[in-house]
């Protein structure tokens, strides 16, 4: 599995992508088909016949997925029982006492698993894991068989404390077990082993109810893969950025969520590393929202403090990826205010905007792209389903333009400007939010929609450079070629800095490290290399958050730990405590198992490539309220080394490239093509 033919594909909100690439020599296969909501694996098999794959041949296919993402957001969950401590039933429900939005007075909450199935049995451990109160057995079989007969097909052990002692979770698992009718059971520690009952409780909460739901879609691919001709495992992305075997995900199925965008932003960090720009901006606009993350010296910033939404915590190691509704698809309005807004709501793949002459009504940033000259309609299928220039500027007037008293293309360039602003907030907010200043980043542009605006955004920003790469409409499934295996190791200790005994500390970095390296070994996947990263959660004596503190390897000095500590936190936040006692709260430990390397130059065929830059078309396209005579290339033409001035527009079959006036772009040897904002000649 080292090399031949791979397989990336990926699941996204409104498409599913696929790359197969041959290091044998034999070339570069691509497909981009409608998702199959009700089922993915009908459009990861669709993706698979438009590319002519022939799956006997194939040596390895790795699979990002939203299944279980999607089923979180639209709660579409199994029905999951938990047995807990007498008298925290209600922990799940309880939560922070935080509110959805901070200056809002209400909001709705509705826990994973309803107050019904959460029963209580008697017994308790306390925070040194002494036992206070031994584990009444017998109620732990009655309560198992109570939730049997209410229908849950999922359990959850979760018992106060077990961070510091799991002996009650595990001997309830084992009795449970001898009850329960499958394997989907899950126990809070095992699968986040720290502090805060709420947190651990939601995280095993999601973990047991996407797990049914995961393990029968593997299975069923697996199913139609081997029907077609495939005889190897699929490896599934995790929301960290690493990969695991299908025959063992679902044992953790939690991890599988963001799996879609941090397969992105692995591509993003293989591909800058290769070009030389190691801190990045990614930013990935598909048809449904944007998702945008940052990488730093070329690793992607990694979160144990995910909110998938308001009170859904998901502590575990994901890839720290902030997302907002604007994607090519979303729709404007005028809301009741009188403002225009972006989004949340889509269009989707079906109907899709106005221009995909699917039956859309609505205008969204697609048809807005449409009205400018920026988007080819004969390409977006708008002539084929009867849709003129004039259906989408008649969209605008009524929608939008009618209301604030401008013309259709006046309604055009506002959609455009208001989505540019949310997305460059998002942008902004990532980078500030972790101590980053934007302009010290390039952007890294890529989603069927990302190079439309990209130039804009990093304008708005101040980022000097775009990085578009080869396939910025297909780099999630790029992602799960490149992306290596990981597996991500917590445990808490909550102790001061000066009261930990750093030998133990260094046992259990190494007791992490094993069982890292156990999990590769299971996987089978031949690997050139594996590397750990240590690191600890830190804080100051009595405060509420953590700062993840990276080390050099798992021998730290009490002396490193404190300095390293201090260093962090001041980037972070430009404070100096240096009279405050710090705490040590986890010890992490990822173990990466690298695979072999990519040639990205594949992704594009030198084959195709010109010696000079002819256009293929020009059209008027608007810029800042002035039209302007732009050409149009055709990127797989466009020499390697190719230079541009805008404005200019370049196409290729994954999605458009808009060079504003002013800009310059310049190709590099393995096919990306940067961007130089305000750099004309």
């Amino acid at each position: 599995m080292a090399g031949g033919k791979i397989i990336g594909v990926d699941v996204g909100g409104t498409f599913t992508d696929l790359i197969q690439l041959d290091s044998d020599g034999g070339g570069l296969r691509i497909a981009k088909t409608p998702t199959t909501a009700d089922n993915q694996a009908f459009g990861v098999l669709a993706s698979m016949a438009e590319a002519e794959v022939d799956l006997s041949q194939v040596d390895l296919i790795v699979h990002g997925t939203t299944t279980t993402t999607n089923a979180v957001l639209e709660r579409k969950l199994s029905r999951t029982g938990l047995i807990t401590t007498a008298g925290f039933r209600d922990v799940l429900e309880l939560g922070r006492r935080t509110r959805p939005q901070a200056y809002g007075m209400k909001g709705q909450f509705i826990p994973i698993i309803p107050r019904d199935l959460r029963l209580e049995v008697p017994e308790r451990m306390d925070a040194a894991g002494e036992v206070v109160l031994p584990l009444d057995e017998d109620a732990v079989a009655a309560a198992t068989e109570v939730l049997l007969e209410r229908g849950c097909e999922a359990l959850v052990i979760h018992f106060l404390h077990a961070y510091a002692n799991p002996a009650h979770e595990l001997r309830a698992a084992g009795i449970a077990a001898r009850l329960w009718p499958n394997d989907f059971i899950t126990t809070g520690h095992s699968l986040l082993s720290e502090t805060r009952e709420f947190e651990r409780g939601v995280t095993a909460a999601v973990n047991a109810s996407v797990q049914p739901l995961l393990e029968r879609y593997v299975a069923r691919l697996r199913k139609e893969l081997g029907g077609k001709g495939y005889r190897g495992d699929v490896l599934v992305m995790n929301g960290n950025g690493g990969m695991i075997s299908s025959q063992l995900v679902s044992r953790e199925a939690a991890k599988t969520v963001m799996s879609g965008p941090a397969s992105g932003v692995m591509a993003a960090a293989y591909t800058g590393r290769i070009a030389g720009e190691t801190n990045l901006l990614t930013y990935d606009m598909g048809g449904t929202s944007t998702d945008v993350a940052l990488i730093r010296d070329g690793n992607p910033s990694v979160s144990n403090e995910i909110e998938v939404e308001y009170a859904m915590p998901i502590h575990v190691p994901m890839v720290d990826v902030r997302t907002v509704g604007a994607g090519g698809g979303s729709i404007a309005h005028v809301n009741l205010a009188g403002l225009l807004e972006i989004g949340p709501e889509s269009a989707g793949a079906e109907p899709g905007p106005i221009c995909y002459g699917k039956g859309g009504t609505r205008p969204t940033i697609s048809d807005a792209n449409l009205m400018l000259g920026r988007l080819d309609p004969g390409k977006l299928n708008a002539v084929a389903g009867g849709v003129t220039l004039d259906t989408v500027r008649a969209a605008f007037d009524a929608n939008i333009g009618d209301a604030l008293g401008l013309s259709a293309l006046q309604a055009a360039e506002a959609v455009i400007s208001v989505a540019n602003a949310k997305m460059a907030g998002a942008i902004r907010m990532v980078s500030l939010s972790l101590g980053e200043d934007p302009r010290d980043f390039a952007l890294f542009a890529f989603g069927g929609a990302g190079p439309l605006h990209a130039a804009a955004l990093a304008r708005e920003l101040g980022v000097p450079r775009v990085l578009v790469p080869a396939r910025p409409g297909l780099t999630n499934a790029l992602g799960c070629i490149v992306a290596d295996l990981r597996h991500d190791y917590v445990r808490t200790i909550n102790a001061p800095l000066d009261t930990v005994e750093m030998d133990s500390l260094h046992a259990l970095f190494a007791e992490q490290a094993a069982a890292g390296r156990a999990a590769l070994d299971r996987e089978n996947i031949e690997l050139r290399a594996v590397s750990h990263d240590f690191s600890v959660d830190m804080q100051f004596q009595g405060q509420s958050h953590i700062v993840r503190v990276p080390l050099e390897n798992g021998t730290p000095t009490r002396q490193d730990l404190r300095r390293r500590f201090e260093d962090v936190y001041w980037k972070r936040f430009k404070v100096e405590l240096a009279g405050m006692r710090a705490r040590v709260v986890n010890v992490n430990c990822s173990v990466i198992g690298a695979r072999e390397p990519v040639d990205l130059a594949l992704m594009i065929d030198p084959a195709g490539r010109k010696s000079t830059a002819e256009p293929t078309s020009r059209r008027d396209v608007m810029f800042d309220g002035v039209t302007h005579d732009t050409p149009v290339y055709w990127r797989d033409h466009l020499p390697s080394a190719v230079t541009l001035q805008g404005p200019a527009i370049i196409e290729q079959f994954d999605t458009t490239i808009l060079v504003p006036p002013g800009d310059r772009v310049e190709g590099c040897a393995n096919g990306n093509l940067i961007i130089h904002i305000g750099a004309a000649a």
